[in-house]
């Protein structure tokens, strides 16, 4: 399987579709995705898995496919949805969890807009607070939106947190990285792409590098990704919070 993320092994989506919540999903690559393959029928009559497009579908079906790969390596869960959107039952989240809390030689990397829920679902799970194979984000956009969202994260029950930064639509100005474990850059890329300025990417760089908080610099985006790169300053910045076993 894999995946092109500069920053995981691996994608796991127990869940697909979500709903838009902020102006970091105005050009969501997920939904462009899925959305191509709406009412997809092949010849023999099976249905494509995104023939309900972007809705938002469960997928207990995938539940156990972490236990069959046999390397250890890092998993984006839910590139393809939010996995604390109001759309997912509390009952099937905890599900989710369980089969990361089952399977400790891989390392989860849980990405959220929803830190309200994130906060205050995780609080209700002490066990999370020492599993460190389980690293929760938050998204972070631009300041309205996205900043508080960190105090959500911060306030959550995780061993590792993390941000990710991306797509960065403005200057965040200072941050608080408290407790933050890693933060990871990029700028949006594809169709419609907005602008980054290298000032923002800096000045989120020089904080990390102060507060002594891993950082990963994803890419600098734009229409043509592959042609803009992702070097900063003469180097690519491939830091992360903790060792974890990749394929």
């Amino acid at each position: 399987m894999g995946t092109k993320i500069e920053w995981t092994d691996e994608t796991w989506n127990p869940v697909t579709g979500c709903v838009k919540v902020s102006p970091g999903c105005k050009h969501c690559y997920a939904e462009t995705f899925a959305e191509r393959f709406r009412g997809t029928v092949s010849p023999g009559g099976r249905l494509h898995p995104f023939f309900p497009g972007f809705d938002p579908t469960l997928r207990p079906e995938r539940l156990s496919q972490p236990t069959r790969w046999r390397a250890p390596r890092r998993v984006f869960v839910n590139s393809m949805s939010d996995l604390f959107g109001a759309f997912v039952p509390d009952e099937y989240l905890a599900r989710v969890f369980e089969a990361m809390r089952e399977t400790p030689q891989h390392t989860y990397q849980v990405l959220t807009k929803r830190a309200d829920r994130l906060q205050s679902w995780t609080e209700a799970q002490p066990w999370l607070s020492s599993a460190r194979h389980i690293w929760l984000g938050v998204s972070v956009e631009d300041k309205s939106f996205g900043l508080p969202r960190i105090d959500g994260l911060r306030a959550s029950t995780a061993a590792v947190r993390f941000l990710s930064v991306e797509p960065l639509l403005e200057s965040l100005g200072p941050l608080d990285l408290r407790e933050i474990d890693w933060v990871i850059v990029g700028g949006e890329s594809g169709p419609g792409a907005r602008p980054l300025d290298r000032r923002w990417v800096r000045e989120i760089r020089d904080q990390c590098v102060t507060a002594g908080v891993a950082f990963f610099f994803k890419q600098w985006g734009g229409v043509r990704k592959h042609r803009t790169g992702r070097i900063l300053d003469g180097r690519t910045w491939d830091e992360f919070p903790v060792q974890c076993t990749t394929v």
